[in-house]
């Protein structure tokens, strides 16, 4: 038996520019280079399989943090989304990295502009539609070394970049997503301290957050007043689905924080002003409020599914609780992430068809999703984790940066090219 998705429905993969493209300047090509032989360093400590280390670079190494080349996408593009089509994708997720667009402020480089649009070109001569992240962690220096989202500019000069950008590209683009996990980046930036700004402030925290929210508003705003209502305009967030360790009543409370932290914040800030939801979704938490008052996050494996190589458990159904929670706002949802690090290939398969399982569930319970994109389209740059993690459907080898077709890849091709997946 087949379960069948809805016609028209989008499937695809996604990247991010400065995970694929290489050769980029912006903020955190500086903050790589500074903090790669610590975070080489950190990894030392922990224990690592041998089919890790074994592979290049390995997280014991200074240059598996820094982006370089990447995977030299931005020259080998043609050749890239020549494989896409290959394997039946009809729609691909990338970002257009603005410190390239806007490498000073308020100068914008028009050659830049001109190999985007060639890009854009390349996917819909191939069949394949576009989707356009305008914001995907990365920022020009100059705004960074400024002030960031905390600058009193920040909103003018974002939206600045998205007027010159929409304009360039308004016949050609239909779906544009204006953020990519702003939460995240709060977080990591502002609570957690381990990126870009590493510094703990919960009130500059939530500041960021409400000052990057109006910016989304406004964006969107902007978007239709240039292109009217053919504009699809969305957001990506990653949301977390989250269980309580037990019925202790400490352990319910710390629950309910987390999720209003994390599932709570940005979306109803921004949910009038959007034309659907982009959901990454990778993580399930039980939590456990411990005798010594410190938080654990229990990767609890009900159905025995096992872990990812980033040590993420494989939680199919909590993506379907999450599109349940979702369906409350009464909006349009892409998958615009979900995918595994797996270097040896062996779960990816399972992984896909479990998702996509529990995707078709909630589509039949009325959620109404419209497309998927498995991150990521091939292995890249994984952000302070390098390049170790292989979350592609493409094998990259980063010393020829030779492609090579997963036996993963040609399973999900089947599953886009039939709208379909077995039962």
């Amino acid at each position: 038996m087949e379960l069948k998705f809805p016609n028209g429905f989008l499937w695809g993969s996604a990247t991010s520019a400065h995970q694929v493209e290489g050769g980029n300047l912006n903020d955190w090509t500086e903050w790589e280079k500074k903090m790669a032989n610590s975070l080489s360093h950190i990894a030392d400590s922990k224990k690592w399989p041998d089919y890790i280390l074994r592979n290049y670079p390995n997280p014991l190494q200074p240059e598996n943090y820094i982006s370089g080349r990447a995977c030299d996408h931005y020259n080998r593009y043609e050749q890239d989304f020549d494989i896409a089509k290959q394997l039946g994708q009809n729609a691909h997720r990338f970002s257009i990295e603005w410190s390239r667009i806007e490498p000073e402020e308020g100068k914008f480089d028009e050659a830049e502009i001109e190999h985007y649009r060639k890009v854009i070109q390349a996917l819909k001569s191939r069949g394949i539609e576009p989707f356009v992240t305008l914001w995907h962690y990365t920022h020009p220096s100059w705004f960074t070394k400024r002030g960031g989202w905390l600058h009193p500019e920040a909103e003018k000069s974002f939206l600045n970049f998205v007027q010159k950008i929409v304009s360039e590209f308004k016949n050609e683009i239909s779906f544009w997503i204006t953020f990519n996990e702003p939460e995240t980046v709060v977080r990591h930036g502002y609570i957690q301290a381990i990126r870009i700004p590493q510094e703990r402030n919960i009130f500059k925290a939530f500041k960021a957050l409400k000052v990057l929210a109006r910016t989304h508003n406004n964006a969107y705003q902007l978007i239709h007043k240039i292109i009217g209502d053919k504009a699809i305009v969305g957001f990506a967030e990653s949301l977390v689905f989250f269980e309580s360790y037990n019925r202790w009543p400490h352990n319910l409370l710390a629950k309910r924080i987390l999720n209003w932290y994390r599932n709570k914040q940005f979306v109803p800030m921004v949910i009038r002003n959007t034309d659907f939801i982009g959901l990454n979704y990778y993580f399930h938490s039980r939590i456990r409020l411990n005798p010594f008052i410190s938080w654990k996050w229990f990767q609890y494996n009900e159905n025995k599914l096992g872990v990812s190589d980033m040590g993420w458990e494989i939680y199919p159904q909590g993506i379907y609780e999450m599109l349940k929670i979702l369906k409350k706002y009464d909006k349009p949802v892409f998958i615009t992430e979900n995918g595994i690090a797996d270097a040896k290939d062996e779960k990816r398969v399972m992984y896909i068809k479990e998702y996509c399982r529990w995707i078709h569930k909630a589509i039949e319970e009325g959620v109404d999703i419209k497309g998927h994109f498995y991150w990521s389209f091939m292995d890249n740059f994984e952000w302070s984790d390098g390049f170790w993690p292989r979350f592609g459907l493409i094998e990259v080898d980063y010393k020829t940066l030779e492609r090579k077709i997963r036996p993963s890849a040609l399973e999900y091709a089947k599953i886009c090219k039939n709208n379909s997946i077995d039962n």
